[in-house]
């Protein structure tokens, strides 16, 4: 239940981004500063809190041991999750974003045969390739269907082009931010903390921003004092607050695909947040009878999702 209640809190701080990202590109900003400036201005909270925990020099000797696949995971993880997502927000409303999101539920299961879990066997402790968790995945379509009913009024009254540049990106980011999460869990393992391995796929990840923001200063200048303020809002919410959270849940999840699968689905929360964040940051409409179905949708299956992994955790420990 605590990997539970840190996920859902990791939802509110998450739901920063989608509401402040929308928020600066109504103001004019663009997509590129509000994606490079989030994870610049992560760098500095992030390496107090490990400087503070004695933990940085062992961070740093393992960053250079394997540098490739902490540069490569950490751009999939961080790179090619937050720039998409920054991209989106210039074509589609936060809770179109926020809604599409929540499709990394369903890819995070899907993802599952790409990892290996350690089982106990007759001859011992042995690795095997993961599964897919089909209960669980079946649960998930539940807050998918909800997220389609909030959709399904709205989404008439945007352009073709709207939906194809506000959706298929967040499509690609929601795939990317479960394999590079989970693939940096593997690269890890139990040297390094949450706190360690954030701060570890920040720094990785710099030369992808730094290209990035070379792309955004030739092609529509410096971002505004507005966008700078904003940013350092979302890298600190977001960016360290809700990264952390959500990460020290799924370090809690670590070799259960079920437990990690509920905790990926306590994110639907974000959609939430956000249609609050709509209304009463943006001054958005009201969401409809229809759209509160769909938040209910939601709820249900968090809810169902929780409660399917303590029924696994306490079987487990029965028959034990």
């Amino acid at each position: 239940m605590k990997a539970i209640i840190l996920g859902i809190l990791a939802s509110f701080f998450f739901a920063f981004t989608f509401v402040l990202n929308r928020a600066m590109n109504l103001a004019g900003g663009s997509w590129v500063w509000s994606a490079v400036l989030r994870y610049e201005f992560m760098v500095g909270p992030l390496l107090l809190i490990v400087l503070l925990r004695g933990n940085l020099k062992n961070l740093l000797l393992d960053l250079l041991r394997r540098p490739w696949l902490w540069l490569g995971w950490s751009t999939v993880g961080f790179g090619l999750f937050y720039a998409p997502l920054c991209f989106a927000a210039d074509y589609g409303p936060a809770w179109l974003v926020a809604s599409m999101w929540q499709i990394t539920i369903v890819a995070g299961s899907l993802l599952a045969p790409f990892f290996f879990e350690v089982v106990s066997s007759d001859n011992g402790l042995q690795k095997v390739r993961s599964r897919i968790p089909v209960k669980g995945l079946w649960i998930s379509l539940i807050v998918l269907i909800g997220v389609a009913v909030i959709q399904c009024q709205e989404i008439q009254h945007l352009a073709l082009r709207e939906i194809l540049l506000g959706v298929l990106p967040v499509i690609a980011a929601a795939f990317a931010y479960p394999l590079g999460n989970r693939k940096m869990m593997e690269v890890c393992g139990e040297r390094l903390d949450t706190y360690q391995r954030v701060l570890g796929m920040t720094l990785a990840s710099l030369p992808f921003w730094l290209i990035l923001s070379i792309y955004g200063y030739m092609s529509v200048g410096l971002p505004s004092h507005q966008q700078v303020i904003q940013s350092l809002i979302v890298a600190l919410s977001s960016g360290v607050i809700a990264t952390v959270l959500f990460f020290t849940a799924t370090d809690l999840s670590r070799g259960d695909l079920h437990k990690l699968a509920a905790v990926e689905a306590t994110q639907s929360g974000e959609i939430i947040f956000s249609l609050l964040g709509e209304i009463f940051v943006l001054k958005g409409n009201y969401p409809s009878i229809i759209s509160i179905i769909g938040i209910g949708l939601v709820i249900l299956g968090m809810t169902l999702h929780s409660f399917n992994s303590g029924i696994r955790r306490k079987d487990e420990s029965v028959s034990l």
